[in-house]
């Protein structure tokens, strides 16, 4: 008897930097979500999509749980704990410690508000010795009444193939919600913009890359579609920063820009010309009109 299709949505959650987007990229199988080791690098909910003979996970990758300090990081807050409700499945990502520290107990609080089964996912099992599992896993078991507890690598897929079989057993029978070969649902312009600014949070000063967006102005291609011209902004709260992302005779924002270039060349499969300027709009972050204008859903932040 063949098996019954399954379809449905799964979010993923934890403290900035755990390896989320790392993780759904692995598991999708190609770069969606920017990834560096600076907090706050997922702005808006990315939605990818898995899809296999048994059927489609669609994955909602939600900014870091966290203590909010300004309109952006309540933005970020909201959606995330929004999620939370709207699923099939909560992947919980958390480092491989047996220190459960502040962050962890919020969003462990926040679980206790919703119904969905938690999958409790202990990231960055690369980093330690196999012996140690077993404690992290006792470490964390009685925090929440977990469906499973699944160790794994995000950045080398060990474990990967466990965690999507246990995803499914808690997923509803169901039609394919996207097409097989859809992978998101981020349009083009995001994506773009998303690589840039993870090339900038990559290459810059801590104290940064909080405080930038990136809006693109124009994307046109050229050349019967050999070739696409971008024209993107870099947008900082200080003048100060201004000068350290344009660094010596342009040096940065050039470094910054071929970075980009070769990694957009390869998402859009064709020859980029692009170029990029910097403007300095000062809180921004505390702005609805600007956070709207960057990019991020006026749905959300209401």
């Amino acid at each position: 008897m063949k098996k019954e299709y399954k379809s449905g949505f799964v979010t993923l959650i934890g403290r900035p930097n755990v390896g989320k987007s790392t993780l759904m990229n692995q598991i999708i199988g190609q770069k969606i979500a920017i990834t560096s080791n600076k907090p706050q690098t997922t702005r808006n909910r990315i939605q990818t999509v898995y899809t296999s003979e048994e059927g489609q996970i669609i994955f909602l990758d939600t900014p870091g749980i966290h203590k909010a300090k300004n309109k952006l990081g309540e933005y970020m807050v909201n959606v995330a704990e929004r999620t939370l409700n709207e699923v099939d499945v909560v992947l919980w990502l958390v480092e491989p410690s047996t220190f459960i520290g502040a962050g962890e107990k919020h969003i462990a609080e926040q679980l206790t508000k919703v119904k969905t089964p938690v999958i409790l996912v202990i990231n960055k099992i690369d980093t330690v010795k196999k012996e140690e599992i077993l404690n992290f896993i006792n470490a964390y078991k009685d925090v929440h009444d977990f469906t499973a507890i699944i160790p794994v690598s995000a950045a080398k897929g060990e474990n990967k193939e466990n965690l999507i079989g246990e995803i499914f057993k808690y997923l509803p029978a169901g039609p394919m919600f996207f097409d097989e070969d859809t992978i998101t649902d981020q349009p083009e312009r995001q994506i773009v913009s998303e690589l840039i600014r993870e090339k900038a949070l990559r290459l810059l000063n801590d104290e940064i890359p909080h405080g930038i967006a990136v809006s693109i102005e124009s994307m046109k291609e050229r050349n019967h579609g050999k070739m696409m011209d971008i024209d993107a902004t870099i947008i900082c709260e200080r003048d100060s920063h201004k000068g350290i992302i344009i660094g010596k005779q342009g040096a940065m924002l050039k470094k910054i820009g071929s970075n980009a270039r070769k990694e957009i060349e390869n998402l859009l499969d064709l020859h980029v010309n692009l170029q990029l300027w910097v403007k300095v709009k000062k809180d921004w972050r505390d702005s609805d009109f600007f956070l709207r204008n960057y990019g991020f859903n006026k749905n959300e932040m209401d």
